[in-house]
């Protein structure tokens, strides 16, 4: 029998379907890659193997009876720390959390759970997803299973959700839950050579993710190939009473027009995107995926999206603005960490102190300025006025363009340390990414090719609102281009 954690989660879907092997099998597979290699990659902050196979056992006994599988059935996934789990230790990888065993299911893992995919474990990402490179975990940072060439000093495997890239790029699932804020997950799949994307805003329900900025979050797969991004996305997707910003729209079948080629789909290419401090690698890689699409039949438009320049300092301002608010509810009272002071002011503070890492206080404390008397119109209004400039800037797009392409990061992976100490260039990680966020649309990162250092690059595609459909046709057409990038040898086991 082949490795079974090699297949991608179509294959898989199809092997079980064939009886080729059955969800314990698979499930048991990836339990023992997770035994071998999380020690060294860090990628999951509490595994649950008996979970799993009581899981994959039900889906087997499904599957015998065809009529009562579900779309992912049998098939194990790993589910980002930031998802609340009923039961299981949810943290968003913060010590203010502590042991926090939630009482009710986020939607969007109940959809899965409901299609009866297999839990591998929650996995690790950066505190209350605050950060760029998976470096601010309280249970440490992800390594990525990627190495430059000839060298052995350990990568970021991107962030937030790190943990996520990490593990579908190392085969320790065979797809994972992800959340994206301003790039959290396509920057981490642009990094492992997966593929992620980030669905409009309002497409999957937020109800029972922790929140960071509640305006931008949105929760989506990290998969390893464009098939398998559909196959994830029309399962989290859909409407839900319980968050009142979820939409009410029909989910398209996303994996039925695949194969539906681009011929006559005009794709923008944005010109302020062509920034100073933009490897020569990812300009040059952004001109092939010009030419590969042109290739394919689609017609390249420039287009000018003005406001972008200031769309990563007002990102800057409403994420932390929104962060303060949120994360207010963490008071050491009700749950989680609790550090007892000498009353209740001096009890939250000591609580907050010792829980919160430096990346969500400084984000903390800057969003608390900016909403502060005399600040809140000076900055997180204009802010607003900013981000009400970018939406207008891609509704004129629209009228020339079907999607639009860009690079996804200014460069690949970097090592653990090389940006961590200047917090400017590590925001500056996020540029290319932050607009799909602020205008509410869907983006989606594509491996497209690998840098001088032999590292993973991506590819940005970005979409008209709910036009999920076509963008996953237009990375269908880039994957199949460029070919998939497997990680190095398993080095880390």
């Amino acid at each position: 029998m082949t490795d079974l954690t090699k297949l991608t989660l179509a294959e898989a879907r199809d092997g079980l379907k064939s009886k080729d092997f059955t969800s314990v099998e698979l499930t048991q597979a990836h339990i023992e890659a997770i035994e071998a290699g999380n020690a060294g990659l860090n990628v999951y902050v509490l595994p649950t193997p008996e979970f799993a196979l009581e899981q994959a056992r039900a889906s087997d006994k499904r599957l015998a009876k065809k009529s009562k599988a579900g779309d992912l059935e049998g098939l194990p996934l790993g589910i980002k720390d930031l998802f609340c789990t009923q039961g299981i230790r949810t943290t968003a990888c913060s010590n203010i959390l502590d042991d926090f065993k939630p009482a009710y299911e986020s939607t969007v893992t109940q959809n899965l759970w409901t299609a009866g995919a297999v839990m591998l474990g929650k996995l690790n990402n950066d505190e209350f997803a605050m950060g760029s490179s998976n470096e601010t975990s309280a249970f440490g940072p992800v390594v990525n299973p990627w190495r430059r060439e000839g060298k052995t000093d350990k990568l970021v495997p991107g962030g937030s959700s790190g943990g996520s890239s990490a593990a579908v790029a190392a085969d320790l699932c065979l797809a994972a839950t992800a959340t994206d804020t301003g790039g959290s997950i396509r920057q981490p799949a642009a990094l492992t050579g997966t593929v992620g994307i980030k669905p409009t805003y309002g497409r999957c329900s937020r109800w029972g993710i922790v929140a960071f900025a509640s305006s931008l979050d949105q929760a989506g797969p990290i998969t390893k190939t464009v098939r398998d991004a559909a196959l994830m996305l029309k399962v989290m997707a859909g409407h839900d009473p319980k968050d009142s910003t979820s939409v009410d729209a029909e989910v398209p079948d996303y994996e039925a027009n695949l194969e539906d080629g681009v011929k006559g789909l005009r794709v923008g290419v944005p010109k302020e995107y062509r920034i100073d401090g933009m490897s020569q690698e990812a300009a040059k890689l952004w001109d092939q995926g010009i030419a590969w699409l042109k290739d394919a039949g689609a017609t390249i438009h420039e287009i000018s999206l003005p406001h972008t320049k200031y769309a990563l300092p007002a990102y800057y301002i409403i994420a932390p603005a929104e962060a303060s608010s949120n994360l207010a509810r963490y008071d050491g009272v009700r749950y989680g960490l609790r550090k007892p002071g000498k009353d209740l002011i001096d009890t939250y503070e000591e609580t907050r102190a010792a829980g919160f890492g430096a990346e969500v206080k400084r984000r903390v404390l800057i969003g608390t300025y900016v909403l502060s008397a005399g600040y809140y119109d000076a900055y997180y209004l204009k802010a607003q006025k900013v981000r009400t400039l970018i939406k207008g800037d891609f509704d004129k797009a629209w009228d020339k363009v079907d999607v639009v392409l860009t690079p996804t990061t200014p460069s690949p992976a970097f090592a653990f340390g090389e940006k961590t100490g200047d917090p400017l260039q590590m925001y500056l990680e996020d540029i290319f990414t932050v607009t799909v966020n602020m205008a509410g649309l869907p983006g989606i990162s594509v491996p497209a090719g690998l840098s001088s250092e032999g590292t993973p690059l991506g590819l940005q595609l970005i979409g008209k609102p709910f036009d999920e459909a076509t963008l996953l046709r237009a990375a269908q057409s880039i994957e199949d281009a460029a070919g998939r990038f497997h990680a190095p040898d398993r080095w880390w086991i």
